[in-house]
């Protein structure tokens, strides 16, 4: 039987909790500054910034997020027009720009294992349990999702982002490694910070 390939990565997707319910699709609103100027992605992680608002977290190994963007809602500057997006545009000057924010620490999420860049690699049975750095890629403008993943080298180092909770077997590729994961909040998420933003 042939099993399905990850073309390449996509984000974080929510799929349940770490109890194993599924993730009913509990998003909190928080404030992007107006004009903000960088895009951000379905799918990408952001970070809560002094001033309130968030702006989008760089995927690596010393990433400190709020959680996962889910989209924006934004008043168009030319025509006034309330919009919903997938991606937030950069640049844009919306007053009222609130972004759909996955902030539970709770949360499994699925996501492609890359060697490097979008390139997919895979992880292995003896990888679970261990810790993962994420890997930043921008995403598409055209879908407005994500290209971020997690890296294929695995650590005990407990300040990496992301701990690998299970493997997902559907994706499974013909040498026996696993494409995809799921992974939950490790170290650095900031509702687990004590100091505050």
């Amino acid at each position: 039987m042939a099993y399905p390939t990850v073309s390449g990565p996509y984000g974080f997707v929510p799929v349940k909790m770490v109890s194993g319910t599924p993730y009913a699709g509990v998003t909190r609103l928080y404030s992007i500054a107006s004009a903000y100027a960088t895009d951000i992605f379905k799918g990408d992680a952001v970070k809560l910034v002094t001033g309130g608002t968030v702006e989008r977290d760089t995927a690596d190994a010393a990433m400190t997020p709020i959680g996962v963007f889910m989209g924006c809602s934004y008043s168009d500057p030319t025509t006034g027009q309330l919009l919903f997006s997938n991606y937030w545009p950069g640049g844009t000057v919306a007053a009222d720009a609130v972004a759909y924010v996955v902030d539970a620490t709770d949360v499994l999420f699925k996501v492609a294992v890359v060697s490097s860049g979008t390139t997919i690699g895979d992880l292995a049975l003896t990888d679970l349990g261990a810790n993962v750095a994420a890997v930043d890629n921008t995403g598409s403008t055209a879908t407005g999702n994500s290209a971020c993943a997690i890296s294929d080298t695995s650590a005990t180092t407990n300040t990496l982002p992301f701990r690998i909770v299970e493997l997902v077997a559907e994706t499974k590729n013909s040498s026996g490694g696993y494409t995809e994961a799921l992974v939950k909040w490790n170290a650095g998420h900031q509702m687990d910070n004590t100091t505050g933003v």
